[in-house]
């Protein structure tokens, strides 16, 4: 839960600012002259790509949670059984067994997204981000029944 809300509280504050940012953009446009129009325009690109990054971001987590949800109702969640360290962290041999583990889960039902979304947990707590997203990406991608993209 807590992590829900640092979400939406940090995408509250990009929109503000996003506002705020475009509102300048606006007013060097409404100056009228070449150079500030330039301005304005360039100032409003970002907002728009800003905006459009958070809108791709929430509905990943969004489906992402759905996924967690589904999976959770089938009893088919990984089970955290890692070893963490005496501050909590995840111990990074047990990390790299347990991920051992679900990539050849995932060789084995390569086009079963529950594997995939089972991976993307284990490359999360290798502290693999990237690769995480990726096979998550693939694991909705499996899911919804859409082409998935290349891992």
């Amino acid at each position: 839960m807590r992590a829900k809300i640092t979400y939406a509280v940090t995408a509250a504050v990009l929109v503000v600012y996003f506002v705020l940012v475009g509102s300048r953009g606006i007013l060097l446009i409404e100056t009228g002259t070449p150079v500030t129009i330039a301005f304005g325009v360039a100032v409003l690109v970002l907002p728009g790509i800003g905006l459009w990054f958070l809108w791709k971001n929430t509905q990943f987590v969004r489906r992402a949670n759905q996924l967690a949800a589904e999976l959770d109702a089938e009893g088919g969640l990984p089970v955290d059984e890692l070893k963490r360290t005496p501050s909590g962290r995840i111990d990074r041999d047990s990390a790299d067994e347990v991920f051992a583990q679900r990539k050849a889960e995932t060789e084995d039902a390569p086009d079963d997204w529950r594997t995939w979304f089972r991976l993307a947990v284990a490359y999360h707590d290798a502290r693999d981000t990237p690769r995480a997203r990726k096979a998550m990406q693939r694991a909705i991608a499996l899911h919804d029944g859409k082409p998935a993209p290349a891992a």
